[in-house]
């Protein structure tokens, strides 16, 4: 089976991670050393707490550069939860304004709704083509968050480079669930927590490495 790497930058949710992979058959190294991080077949990044924290975890190891080396050399990267929003270019949040990795177009923003956190289970709208999605397209998917993308990530694209897989959610307003953009794959929700359907969509993943 392939070897995946979690990222160890400090998130809160990296065990339930690698035990939701390694129930999937996945080889899996908790790390954060460069030659790890680089040569592994897959890499995770998660992440849980506030974007600017996620960040500054990701800076004092180095992630950022990492990151860009992998997907330069079209090497997987999965981004789980705040893993998914720092992919892109801001975040808003605690009236703070980070800067994010920005591999895709678009900020953070607080979800306009009347409860917030936005937790429990929810639908998805997966495109036809989406290969996470494969076999579980009708399932609901565990969400724990406050702050979403509500822009597609594919506006403003010159229409030289294929054009991200997006799938949606809803909570009070639509917000991105999941991006598959080549190598660069993220979910909003929480596969390792969202039982049968989150296993099948890492299975998913992994059988891309």
């Amino acid at each position: 089976m392939p070897n995946v790497v979690v990222l160890d930058y400090g998130s809160g949710n990296v065990r339930s991670v690698v035990r939701a992979l390694e129930r999937i058959g996945a080889t899996v190294q908790l790390s954060a050393d460069a030659r790890a991080v680089a040569e592994s077949e897959g890499l995770v990044v998660p992440g849980v707490g506030a974007f600017e924290s996620v960040m500054q975890g990701l800076r004092e190891v180095d992630a950022p550069r990492l990151i860009d080396r992998r997907l330069a050399g079209l090497r997987p990267v999965l981004g789980i939860c705040v893993g998914l929003q720092v992919m892109f270019e801001a975040g808003h949040e605690h009236g703070r304004d980070s800067t994010g990795l920005g591999q895709w177009r678009g900020e953070v923003v607080r979800l306009d709704a009347p409860v917030v956190p936005h937790m429990g289970w929810s639908e998805v709208r997966p495109p036809q083509d989406s290969i996470l999605f494969d076999g579980v397209r009708e399932e609901r998917f565990y969400f724990v968050h406050s702050y979403g993308v509500l822009t597609d990530p594919a506006t403003g694209m010159d229409g030289r480079t294929t054009p991200p897989r997006v799938t949606w959610a809803n909570h009070g307003v639509d917000f991105v669930a999941a991006v598959e953009n080549g190598p660069l794959a993220a979910t909003q929700f929480h596969p390792e927590k969202s039982g049968d359907a989150g296993s099948q969509l890492l299975a998913n993943w992994v059988g891309t490495l």
